[in-house]
């Protein structure tokens, strides 16, 4: 403030400031900027700490969108895992279904080859420029009855296949392979045999002199292999017959004697009962193995295979049916093994014989077949015309006259008969 403007204030009467007063203005300004200063300090404070809480926010944001990452991971990882225990689950179902489709594969093929035996003994009527080995056909309607014999044989080996659980008896070890001697010249049709009547119930037709007992050998000692508590079977229809079969499985496969026997009907009661606990291969007529069933001497749940020579003889009520129904009624789990050379005069009878010992599966071969040709010898016939004796001379002599006299006597009573008539 300027002099003038003092002495103007003070002639009015106003109070003028003193010099000392004049820097309070300055100051309190001065304060009010350090106070804005500070304001601003703080404000820059408190923003710097909200920027500092915000950045926390956001780490804390990130956090949590870490372990929401995470937790989507660990949901992603337990879809996964749900993932493969389906995928696990739907190779199980898989398995499984593969396995349904084996065992549907193994009933149709049962079923195939049910209708290839029934192809193999088609009438020769159906099988046009062909020679049947079994001679003349039959009628319609035994079609239709054979065709129904089938199918029973279809349904029984279908049942069988499908059975579960393990063989009971059954060696694992000795099971993982079979044994067939090569110690003599190896027959191809001999071993494609073998092998197939090991798993079938088998009819085998072979001529004379090709080798059914060989055959036989071969199958009934794998099967004593492969049940070391089990009863083999062999039965043929005489005794010469079974003593052959002796020395044969003796021979070409070397069981042990002392685990075979031979049962006659007289063999006494107590000592057959007592060799069917002791041994394990028996030899025996069809009759002689009724009776031991019927009596419960033979342990039918033992008996693992059977084999039946002379095989074409196993129709109507013959003892070889008999064997094989007794052998069914006490036990599912046997295998049959048939063997002939002639297996029937015509279409029924060979069906006969394939129902009625549970053929599933025939091995048919002739002489004119490509792998037994090279093993079927030349024959030539000679004919060898042999005189009678004194003895047989006399006899023939006899008898033509005897023959003579009875001619003459009846053509006698024949002219009488005609004069009588009028004739």
């Amino acid at each position: 403030m300027s002099s003038n403007q003092r002495t103007l204030f003070q002639t009015w009467g106003c109070s003028v400031p003193q010099s000392s007063d004049r820097s309070k203005p300055t100051s309190e300004p001065s304060k009010t900027t350090s106070e804005r200063r500070k304001n601003t300090a703080n404000r820059s404070k408190t923003t710097s700490d909200r920027v500092k809480t915000t950045s926390d926010r956001v780490n804390t944001t990130s956090d949590r969108v870490n372990t929401t990452s995470d937790r989507v991971k660990i949901a992603s990882d337990r879809v996964n895992t749900t993932s493969d225990r389906v995928n696990t689950t739907s190779d199980g179902v898989k398995i499984a279904s593969d396995r349904v489709n084996t065992t549907s594969d193994r009933v149709n093929t049962t079923s195939d080859r049910v209708n290839t035996t029934s192809d193999r003994v088609k009438p020769a009527s159906e099988q046009t420029d062909s020679r049947s080995l079994w001679a003349e056909t039959s009628t319609a309607a035994d079609e239709e009855d054979d065709d129904d014999d089938v199918m029973l044989v279809a349904v029984y080996e279908a049942e069988r296949a499908l059975e579960a659980g393990p063989e009971p008896g059954f060696d694992p070890s000795a099971g993982r392979i079979w044994i067939y001697p090569t110690n003599l010249p190896v027959r191809q049709y001999q071993l494609r045999i073998c092998e197939a009547a090991l798993l079938s119930n088998t009819l085998v037709c072979l001529p004379t002199g090709l080798g059914k007992t060989f055959i036989a050998a071969v199958v009934m000692y794998n099967y004593y292999r492969w049940f070391p508590a089990g009863k083999i079977v062999f039965m043929a229809p005489t005794k010469p017959l079974v003593a052959q079969q002796i020395q044969a499985c003796h021979g070409v496969m070397g069981i042990p004697q002392p685990h075979m026997a031979e049962l006659t009907g007289s063999t006494a009661a107590p000592h057959r009962r007592e060799l069917w606990r002791s041994r394990r291969v028996f030899f025996l007529t069809p009759q002689v193995m009724v009776n031991d069933l019927c009596r419960n001497t033979c342990p039918a749940a033992q008996v693992k295979c059977v084999v039946i020579d002379e095989a074409h003889k196993a129709t109507g009520n013959h003892a070889y049916c008999q064997v094989v129904r007794e052998l069914s009624n006490q036990s599912q789990r046997f295998r049959v093994l048939a063997l002939s050379a002639t297996p029937g005069g015509d279409v029924k009878a060979v069906q006969q014989v394939i129902s009625n010992l549970l053929i599933s599966h025939i091995e048919l071969r002739s002489e004119d077949s490509a792998d037994v040709q090279t093993h079927v010898h030349q024959r030539s016939l000679e004919k060898i015309v042999v005189p009678l004796g004194e003895s047989l001379t006399a006899h023939q002599t006899r008898y033509l006259q005897t023959e003579l006299t009875n001619i003459r006597r009846q053509r006698g009573a024949v002219l009488m008969g005609n004069q009588e008539l009028g004739c």
